[in-house]
């Protein structure tokens, strides 16, 4: 009985370790800069057949490109999985926040199997579209 109301007492009074949350934090502005990351692919992915026809009108030349318009819809899923990291990162991160203060942290990679998931799709997608172009 002494020793589960010591645990308590400590439990109670102890504070969240500086440490943790600037690690927390850390951990957050690297899933942002990932989800920049992302966004910015996606953008290129989306602006590439424009840059393509660009290319082809100075060299004089006919560019067969795709008019199924592809990478469009691949650069903005690309663009939205960007978006979602990005919100998701900060849920995790408040969610986070919240464990370390109240000292119930318990780990989580829902996050992680989230974002693989989604970059996988889309590179699957992405190369069945370059297979197909040439």
């Amino acid at each position: 009985m002494e020793q589960s109301t010591q645990h308590q007492e400590r439990t109670a009074n102890a504070q969240a370790n500086p440490s943790d949350h600037l690690a927390n934090e850390r951990t957050f502005l690297a899933w942002l800069r990932t989800a920049i990351g992302i966004m910015a692919f996606g953008f290129v992915v989306v602006k590439f057949s424009i840059f393509m026809k660009q290319i082809a009108v100075v060299v004089g030349k006919q560019l067969e490109t795709s008019q199924k318009g592809f990478s469009s819809v691949l650069g903005i899923a690309l663009v939205c999985v960007g978006l979602l990291t990005a919100l998701f990162s900060y849920l995790r991160f408040r969610r986070t926040e919240m464990q370390l203060d109240n000292h119930t942290y318990k780990s989580s990679s829902v996050l992680i199997t989230i974002l693989v998931s989604s970059i996988v799709l889309v590179s699957v997608l992405l190369v069945v579209y370059l297979v197909r172009s040439i």
